[in-house]
């Protein structure tokens, strides 16, 4: 039978650690959160993807710890852990580093190490394999290697583990034939790249190319917004052409475990080999700015309206940072609350998916009493269960970040 260890149980970690337990493995799943653990323990599932009835459903399968010793009897390792941005906006591999030290104190012969957190094209061969080595045994020799970046998009179920292409590179062939073979359990077609290095940079451009696309189409919002012109009915006319273009649509800017961070993994990684990476940087750059001409503009319609941000009542409609799901990681939503409440707004907030912004001090309200006296309702996140067309009539003054209000045929709108 495989035993297949999964170190890192977030998004990530925890819908692999359930797949293979569906498939018949044992699992030695593994987080430095002890709260984590509890709750796996528990079979109380804290990612959306995983249901709690689908985790209880495998729990005996699945041996949680915050302990790296059972890894010892796994099969295959698969490393899961955040790889973040310092405050300088770095890469961060603290936690990678941390759980692969603590991995080669337990590693053995014949078993297969997979590393699936997003990172710069080299992280494989010039920081983890150093540090497995220590152990004692040689990386492609006596234990495999192999790089898989994750593709998981919060909140998907069209796309799945299941059917979502694996790409994967092999520190040597007999590593790739390993990892496609452990992979082949779970997923239904596996990408075989040449090296770590080729699987590592596809991630990064698959992100990479949304990143610069979401930066022209807001950086055109800015534009459009001073030459009066909307830009919602440029995008849907543009959207017509049914070859060469495709459609990507503005916003108060980019959220999530990966957009607004693995662009700046691989410019980073570029000026070590001489080179400025000006295009995508200037893409990150365009979206970081995003929140502050969201809030200005939300100053402009305020100021129309004869009314001060200062004491406003803003209603800020989703925080999460896309529909349909309670991530908060990296939302814009977050940097323009903070915004407002530094101009004296006085800011609640409603979203079904998201019960608490602790960092604010602020609990969901229910839509109608968030929309009561308020002066501005901001649509950030375009939930699909609230009734924005509602919004629209009930508000006082709605400003649309995500174009959701087109429809409705009233005048106190404001769209980006």
């Amino acid at each position: 039978m495989t035993t297949v260890g999964v170190i890192g149980l977030g998004y990530v970690g925890l819908p692999l650690a359930v797949a293979f337990a569906q498939e018949g493995c044992d699992v030695v799943a593994v987080d430095v959160d002890a709260s984590k653990i509890a709750a796996i323990e528990a079979g109380d599932s804290y990612i959306e993807d995983v249901s709690s009835e689908l985790l209880r459903e495998v729990s005996g399968r699945i041996y949680a710890t915050t302990r790296y010793a059972r890894l010892a009897k796994a099969d295959a390792i698969l490393v899961c852990v955040p790889t973040p941005l310092t405050a300088n906006r770095e890469p961060d591999l603290g936690p990678l580093i941390d759980s692969t030290q603590a991995l080669a104190e337990v590693l053995q012969a014949d078993q297969l190490v997979i590393l699936e957190s997003t990172t710069y094209p080299g992280t494989t061969r010039e920081r983890v394999v150093p540090i497995l080595e220590k152990s004692g045994l040689a990386a492609g020799r006596d234990f495999h290697l192999a790089f898989s970046p994750e593709r998981v998009d919060p909140g998907r179920t069209d796309f799945t583990l299941r059917n979502t292409p694996k790409v994967m590179g092999g520190l040597t062939e007999a590593c790739a034939e390993r990892a496609e073979a452990i992979y082949g359990l779970v997923c239904e077609r596996i990408v075989r790249v040449s090296s770590p290095e080729a699987a590592e940079l596809t991630k990064l451009l698959e992100n990479i190319f949304r990143s610069v696309n979401i930066a022209l189409v807001n950086e055109l919002a800015m534009l459009t917004d001073r030459m009066g012109i909307d830009i919602w009915e440029v995008v849907e006319a543009a959207s017509t052409k049914p070859y060469g273009f495709m459609r990507f649509e503005p916003g108060p800017g980019m959220g999530g475990h990966c957009l607004p961070v693995d662009p700046f993994y691989l410019s980073w990684r570029a000026r070590e080999f001489d080179m400025t990476t000006e295009f995508i940087e200037l893409a990150g750059k365009v979206n970081q700015q995003m929140p502050y001409h969201c809030v200005a503009k939300a100053q402009r319609a305020l100021n129309d309206a004869g009314l001060s941000v200062k004491g406003a009542r803003i209603a800020v409609l989703g925080v999460s940072y896309k529909p349909g799901v309670g991530d908060i990681r990296e939302s814009p939503a977050l940097k323009i609350i903070s915004l407002l409440g530094d101009l004296g707004a006085d800011v609640r907030y409603h979203d079904p998916h998201v019960p608490a912004l602790a960092d604010f001090d602020l609990r969901s309200l229910p839509l109608q009493e968030a929309l009561k006296d308020a002066d501005l309702a901001l649509i950030v996140t375009a939930h699909p269960s609230v009734d924005h067309d509602l919004v629209a009539t009930r508000a006082r003054l709605v400003l649309d970040l995500r174009g959701v209000t087109r429809s409705s045929n009233v005048g106190n709108v404001v769209r980006l």
